[in-house]
C-alpha cells in the first residue's frame, strides 16, 4: 500500500495533496507537513539539545549547579570539564553511600589554621559536609587511622595544593599518604592556591595531570562554591 507523500513532497499546494495516494481521499481541514529543523553548533554540525539533569551545559558551553545552601553556581567551559565528571561521581556515590560526607579535605599541616581552615569554612557555608582533620581528629586518636577512616567515609577528595603541600609531598609526609589514597580513585579535585600546576608537576605528575581549579583564576570563595555545588548531588536545571 502506498504511503503518504507529505514527508517527501509536502502538501502545501492543492496539487500536492491531490497527488498523494492517501490524503487525496480525505476531507476536512487541510494540514501541512513541516520537517523538523536541526540545531547547529559552532562548527556547523547538527547537535542535540543539551540535557539539564544534574546541572547541564549552558549556552556558553559551561555548566551550572546549585549548592545545598541554595546558591546558583556557573562554570566556564574549562571549569565545567573539570567539574562535570565529579558531579557524576558525587551523584553515584550519594545513591550508593548516602551516609558518607561530601568531601575530604587533604592539606598540608602548615596550612591547617590558615588557608585550609578558610576553605573548610567556605565549603560548610555552601552546605557541603566535609571531613577536615582539624575538626574530626580528637585528642588521643591516631592521626593516620582517623585519616584512613575519613577517606573511606567521604565521596570526593579535595587536595589543597600550596607551597607548604609541595614541601610536604617532597618530604613524603602525611599529606603524601592521603594523596596516594586519593589518586587510586577517580574522586579527586586538585585546587592550586598560591602556587601553580607547573610547580605541582615537578612534585606529583599524577596529581598535576588531573583537571583542577586555581584560585589565581577564580577567588577561593568562588572555588569553594563550585566544589560544593559539584558535590551536592542535587538535580538542577541549566542557566
Amino acid at each position: 500500500m502506498a504511503g503518504c507523500t507529505a514527508p517527501r513532497e509536502g502538501h502545501r499546494t492543492a496539487s500536492g495533496r491531490a497527488n498523494c495516494p492517501v490524503c487525496r481521499y480525505r476531507t476536512g481541514r487541510r494540514t501541512s507537513y513541516t520537517p523538523p529543523r536541526p540545531s547547529y553548533g559552532a562548527a556547523g554540525r547538527a547537535t542535540p539539545s543539551a540535557a539539564s539533569a544534574g546541572g547541564g551545559g549552558n549556552s556558553r558551553g559551561g555548566g551550572s549547579r546549585t549548592t545545598r545552601a541554595g546558591k546558583s553556581v556557573s562554570y566556564s567551559p574549562s571549569e565545567w570539564r573539570t567539574i562535570e565528571p565529579v558531579t557524576r561521581v558525587a551523584e553515584r556515590q550519594a545513591r550508593e553511600h548516602p551516609e558518607r560526607r561530601d568531601l575530604f579535605l587533604c592539606h598540608a599541616w602548615e596550612d591547617r589554621s590558615e588557608c585550609a581552615n578558610d576553605l573548610y569554612n567556605l565549603l560548610i557555608a555552601n552546605g557541603a559536609t566535609v571531613w577536615f582533620s582539624e575538626k574530626d581528629v580528637g585528642l588521643g586518636k591516631s592521626l593516620l587511622r582517623e585519616i584512613d577512616r575519613g577517606l573511606i567515609s567521604s565521596r570526593i577528595g579535595i587536595v589543597l595544593v600550596t607551597p607548604a603541600l609541595l614541601r610536604s609531598l617532597a618530604a613524603e609526609g602525611i599529606a603524601d599518604k592521603e594523596l596516594s589514597a586519593l589518586l587510586a580513585t577517580d574522586r579527586v579535585i586538585p585546587v592550586a592556591h598560591g602556587t601553580t600546576f607547573d610547580a605541582l608537576r615537578d612534585v606529583s605528575p599524577l596529581l598535576a595531570s588531573r583537571s583542577g581549579l586555581d584560585t589565581a583564576e577564580s577567588s577561593i570563595n568562588d572555588v569553594a562554591a563550585q566544589i560544593s555545588a559539584a558535590a551536592a548531588a542535587l538535580t538542577t536545571t541549566s542557566l
